[in-house]
């Protein structure tokens, strides 16, 4: 690497007069504002790949439910799972120097403070969303690569859970840990197979699914081709080519935030809607019962059922003590967790984001993990796969639960919250317990609940603790808040900055849906 080819790829690409901030979900914003930023994660992927000792980093490009014109960047650990909060300092850092030179000088500032082997050659995939903005921004990647010498691979437009799963099987190759085959043919085979296996003999009719307008449409089609007919999938709102309708009246985040259908989804009763994010790596279900009424099924909704069907698929295999527990935020419905608790599984509450749910999971033998929107999935240990997998069933009985619970391990994206993944997820569990939409929903009932944000000056001057349900900053508002919230019955309310755009997130859950509207708007009101 030469300091004059480093110096030379960044000057085509100058930073804007913006400050930046590796969030939760790495950088994301206005797309214009972006290359700068682009490139310099390039370099910092080159850089976590040789800290590594050369192992494959994954850089993805998309913005997930935010709208067009915007985009954003993140990074994929070796296994993959989110960079370690530690770098997102230096990825900001990075981000935020005021030259070419600067830039230069931190990335061996960098080299030095972690005593990196320059013989390492750094390993770097990546693949982005469909946004018009996307392939510039590939370019400007590819270019930070190759002025460090980056063995690099794109994937085009991929979900992100495929570049996540893609990442973590190049890294466990010829191991113990072995996760799978490293393309996307390998990671539609590997669910595919273990759902065919799970819906043998089972039928469940028809789920239609709205793809955002994103990446999962033609992803889901192609999925489609390697599922057998024991489903029959309707993909709707696939319109990739056609830019500004990405998450345009569509998509997981509409369906949540609204509580209401797409406008272009007209919803025979009780039959089965599901809605993707424009990356793929969320989902809700829906449905309307015989009075036309709309009802959501969250991502609460979502980790329950897994939950307890997983720890139902534990138990009549015969393998004791394995720990199942429930990672939620504080976005969870309240009668969500008490249900958890019904099923006799623990429940813990962390802020928001994957990052932190994720980790949660890991404490346990099998940890599920959801946010309301609808990211989420489950994670298995190594000693409890060793243990599935190993396991002597003692009965006929117990070697059908078993061999159920070994395709759920492969049908799940251990990696990261997967649409698609979590689609075929619940399909199965449908299936077996031979449940409608609205037997599924009757297992507890949502208190109403209002999802608000409000504009702000700085999102950075709201500080929260405790799991971020309340506020320390500005003082004496969380006491206002607290004041609103006891004049309602069965209420509760929280107001957190958010991850990825300048605003402040409102959430209020109360008795009905009257007293939720009412509550939310007069906390909202307080913010201004």
């Amino acid at each position: 690497m030469s300091q004059e080819a480093v110096i030379a790829a960044s000057g085509a690409y100058p930073k804007p007069a913006q400050t930046f901030q590796y969030g939760t979900a790495g950088f994301r914003m206005k797309a214009d504002l972006l290359p700068s930023v682009v490139f310099r994660v390039g370099l910092l992927a080159a850089l976590r790949s040789r800290y590594k000792g050369g192992k494959v980093i994954g850089v993805m490009i998309t913005a997930s439910h935010n709208p067009p014109a915007d985009n954003g960047v993140k990074l994929i650990d070796p296994l993959g799972e989110m960079l370690e909060s530690s770098w997102e300092a230096y990825g900001t850092a990075l981000a935020n120097a005021d030259s070419d030179q600067a830039v230069y000088e931190y990335y061996t500032q960098l080299e030095q403070q972690f005593n990196i082997d320059k013989s390492v050659v750094p390993q770097v995939i990546y693949g982005s969303d469909t946004r018009e903005s996307s392939p510039a921004l590939v370019q400007a990647l590819k270019d930070a690569l190759d002025a460090v010498g980056v063995k690099s691979q794109g994937f085009g437009a991929v979900t992100t859970p495929q570049l996540h799963y893609v990442v973590r099987c190049l890294n466990t190759q010829g191991t113990d840990e072995a996760y799978g085959e490293p393309t996307l043919e390998g990671y539609y085979k590997k669910i595919s197979t273990a759902f065919n296996q799970l819906m043998a003999n089972k039928s469940n009719g028809s789920v239609t699914v709205d793809c955002a307008n994103g990446v999962g449409g033609p992803k889901l089609r192609e999925l489609q081709k390697y599922l057998n007919n024991s489903i029959e999938v309707t993909v709707t709102n696939d319109d990739t080519e056609t830019f500004s309708k990405l998450n345009s009246q569509s998509g997981a985040d509409y369906v949540k935030t609204n509580q209401r259908l797409p406008p272009s989804v007209s919803a025979q009763p009780l039959a089965r809607y599901a809605s993707l994010d424009g990356d793929a790596d969320r989902i809700v279900y829906y449905y309307v019962d015989k009075s036309s009424v709309f009802h959501l099924l969250d991502g609460d909704k979502i980790a329950t059922l897994a939950a307890s069907f997983i720890g139902d698929l534990i138990h009549s295999s015969g393998i004791t003590d394995l720990s199942i527990g429930v990672v939620q935020t504080a976005y969870a419905n309240g009668s969500s967790t008490a249900y958890i608790e019904k099923l006799g599984l623990p429940t813990v509450c962390t802020p928001t984001g994957v990052k932190h749910l994720h980790h949660a999971a890991l404490a346990y033998d099998c940890g599920v993990y959801f946010e309301a929107n609808g990211h989420g999935t489950v994670l298995f240990s190594t000693d409890a796969l060793k243990r599935i997998f190993s396991h002597q069933p003692a009965s006929p009985a117990q070697d059908a639960a078993l061999t159920d619970l070994k395709n759920i391990t492969e049908l799940i994206n251990q990696t990261v919250g997967d649409a698609l993944s979590d689609l075929l997820l619940v399909e199965v569990i449908l299936a077996h317990k031979n449940w409608t939409p609205d037997l599924w929903d009757a297992c507890y009932t949502d208190l109403p609940n209002r999802l608000e944000k409000a504009e702000v000056e700085d999102r950075n001057a709201y500080k929260t603790t405790d799991a971020e349900r309340k506020l320390t900053h500005p003082v004496g508002l969380q006491e206002q808040i607290d004041a609103l919230v006891g004049k309602y019955q069965q209420a509760r309310s929280f107001v957190r900055p958010s991850g990825t755009e300048n605003v402040v997130r409102v959430y209020a859950e109360a008795a009905t849906k009257a007293e939720a509207d009412e509550l939310a708007q007069k906390v909202k009101a307080l913010l201004h």
